[in-house]
């Protein structure tokens, strides 16, 4: 695996790079390797005890009655927690979080209570003696194109609206020489993060709170929660430092920690410890939900597009309604004059859905570049070529032009490096049983727009950066220290970086390929606000704060992300198994302000790319509303063995758009074209077009 980058075509006038754009080692590396960065599970608390859920067993209906009697007799067990003795609940805009409020139950795996005991064990074990019996309803899990409860929603996840149209495609598609109509589809898919779902609920007292728990954002937590719980936000304080893995899963606080908050507060002043098997994190904690698209795409004798148009329906749950925003890429990538997006959602007794990496851009890119790539064919066409002959000048649905787009860059580029020369046709290269074959895609992913705040204090002759950021493992730990201490024009060891707490200045969540631009921003302006105040020799005990200003020009602009994924793959003619033997991706990144770090970050999304590719697929029995492989040896992710050499490579320009460092987001933009360009290199390779996610062996060999 490599990393490389070319030379900034342009420098950042504003930011004097000392530490910034360093190779810097990872400052939080050594807690985790010598295991003292403590989780939320291990953070140290007296005497704590212990939390096991009891869930539903049926997917609609209403509890009749609960027998615990049994349960109770078990030694150890302090108290079984159900919507009889429950702490009642404020008001909030999500349902989910409404948790043992009444007896109704809205899905199989709902939280219906849980045991709390002096040990995990006897949780565990007291928590399987419990019988609820139920007045049961009949559900519905079944998708459904014409399900007579279809509809759209008013908007999508991250603000869009559902439906756009542009000229008119039903007649573009008459009148093009070449055209395709396609439909693809996913099933659910979910987050599985190496640190399991995990809290620690604290009550001292009627108002005052303390939540250790798996967050991706602390401080947006506490916005959250509080209300839920009728305090103050000062009133309840969460503290995540380190997490392991979210991947959105963690983004918003879930059932989960609304029944480790109330288990608590029934034992109080007694910590209560909760962590999820790891079969319950497929009912509790969101997933992507089922996503069906059908696809026209119409193009002149030329391969110039003329006509796209891309339908999705997706399901979402009757509890909490998750729209993902599929649409969004489509409107922003390629040139033609008459589009068409749509969403509708289909209403089902399943858990809530939640964003998941990439939300939108992964779905919405795993059909357009195989979409993209058919076209080609159809037209003639290098699939390399055809993408170029389409790149819009401007943004092709709201005319704005692109702040920084290098996709055409990123696309010759990557190919050179690939060595895309070498490419046979369909089915022209075979070594033994084994058919080889090269796909390209391209990726993308927006700029959101950002709010954050931060307070810099000098104390003990260090600068206390307090902002309340997180890191999910993706590095924010060294790169916001990096573009504070660049900030404010001193030493990294100058810098004492303060996040992970909700008691911080409010930053945002670290989601949405936003989290380092956003912190930055905010940082920067925080070290200006502190230098017109305090000068180069601060007193003890100085301060100021700062948050995230956008330029003058930010709104004029479209902003976004882009790269290029290219793939090899060889397909046993045998079995059909699918291995992808090389992989390559390369960025259009914006300012990097760690080469170690975004290195980490396009790995670990080519790397969960691949694993939805080939292995991820969730089996829904709609006779009961339940995932039957909820456990990591039915739903296989992808393993080492499973992930071959990876190239990783970007080109360098800093975004002033984006913010003062010129940084722009990275965490999504290596996931969203990764399953089409694996598709496309099976095409090449077998001549078989698959369009439906995973590609197993069974695809292959109908």
């Amino acid at each position: 695996m490599t990393a490389t980058a070319t030379k900034p075509k342009t420098t950042n006038k504003s930011a004097k790079t000392q530490s910034v754009g360093q190779d810097v080692v990872r400052l939080d590396g050594p807690q985790k390797v010598t295991g003292t960065a403590p989780y939320a599970y291990e953070q140290p608390v007296k005497n704590p005890a212990y939390l096991f859920p009891i869930v539903s067993t049926i997917g609609l209906g209403r509890i009749k009655r609960i027998e615990d009697a049994e349960a109770r007799k078990v030694e150890g067990v302090l108290d079984i927690l159900t919507h009889r003795n429950a702490y009642k609940l404020q008001p909030s805009r999500s349902a989910e979080l409404q948790v043992l409020q009444s007896p109704d139950v809205h899905y199989r795996g709902e939280l219906l209570g849980a045991v709390i005991a002096d040990t995990p064990e006897a949780a565990r074990y007291a928590a399987s003696l419990v019988r609820i019996s139920y007045d049961e309803a009949e559900q519905d899990t079944t998708f459904k194109f014409d399900h007579p409860a279809l509809y759209t929603p008013k908007k999508v996840n991250a603000g869009g609206d559902p439906d756009s149209i542009l000229g008119d495609v039903d007649a573009a598609l008459k009148k093009a020489k070449h055209k395709i109509e396609a439909s693809y589809s996913h099933t659910m898919q979910f987050h599985s993060a190496m640190e399991p779902h995990s809290a620690i609920a604290i009550w001292e007292g009627e108002k005052s709170v303390t939540l250790y728990d798996t967050s991706q954002g602390a401080a947006a937590w506490r916005a959250t929660l509080a209300p839920l719980l009728g305090l103050e936000a000062a009133q309840l304080q969460v503290i995540s430092p380190f997490v392991g893995g979210g991947f959105g899963s963690k983004g918003v606080p879930h059932a989960p920690t609304v029944l480790t908050l109330l288990a608590a507060r029934l034992v109080s002043p007694r910590p209560v410890k909760l962590m999820l098997t790891r079969q319950q994190h497929f009912f509790n904690v969101g997933y992507r939900p089922e996503i069906h698209q059908r696809w026209r795409l119409g193009a002149d004798a030329d391969g110039q597009l003329g006509a796209i148009a891309q339908n999705v329906t997706e399901t979402t749950s009757k509890v909490l309604e998750f729209a993902e925003q599929t649409v969004s890429p489509t409107r922003v990538m390629y040139a033609a004059p008459n589009r068409e997006t749509t969403t509708r959602l289909v209403p089902l007794d399943l858990p809530p859905a939640t964003f998941m990496r990439a939300p939108g851009e992964f779905p919405g890119m795993f059909a357009l570049e195989i979409a993209m790539d058919e076209l080609a064919e159809e037209c003639g066409l290098d699939p390399i070529e055809f993408r170029l002959q389409n790149e819009p000048e401007r943004d092709p649905e709201n005319d704005k032009p692109f702040s920084v787009r290098l996709l055409k860059d990123c696309l010759t580029q990557g190919a050179k490096k690939f060595g895309w020369e070498r490419r046979k046709a369909v089915g022209g290269r075979k070594e033994g049983e084994w058919l080889y074959g090269m796909g390209v895609a391209a990726a993308t992913y927006p700029h959101h727009k950002p709010n954050a705040s931060c307070k810099i204090v000098f104390q003990k002759g260090k600068y206390h950066v307090q902002i309340g950021a997180a890191d999910l493992g993706t590095g924010a730990w060294t790169i916001l220290a990096q573009a504070a201490a660049d900030a404010l024009e001193v030493g990294l060891a100058d810098i004492k970086l303060e996040i992970g707490q909700g008691d911080l200045p409010l930053a945002g969540l670290a989601g949405g390929s936003m989290g380092t631009y956003n912190w930055t921003n905010a940082i920067w302006h925080a070290a200006q606000a502190f230098r017109g105040a305090h000068g180069d020799d601060p007193k003890a005990g100085a301060e100021a704060e700062g948050k995230t200003v956008n330029t003058e020009q930010a709104g004029t602009y479209s902003k976004h992300t882009f790269g290029a994924h290219f793939a090899e793959v060889k397909v046993s003619t045998v079995t059909g198994e699918v291995r992808v033997t090389r992989m390559l991706g390369i960025y259009d990144g914006g300012r990097i302000v760690n080469p170690r770090t975004a290195r980490s970050q396009f790995l670990g999304g080519m790397t969960m790319g691949i694993s939805a590719a080939l292995h991820e697929e969730a089996y829904l029995d709609p006779r009961f509303g339940e995932v039957v492989n909820h456990d990591l040896a039915g739903y296989h992710v992808a393993a080492h063995a499973d992930i071959p050499a990876i190239e990783v490579h970007w080109i360098e320009e800093p975004d002033p758009q984006f913010g003062p460092l010129g940084a722009k987001g990275l965490g999504e933009v290596g996931i969203t074209g990764v399953p089409a360009a694996v598709s496309n290199a099976i095409y090449n390779a077998t001549g078989k077009r698959l369009r439906d996610l995973p590609f197993t062996p069974d695809k292959l060999l109908e």
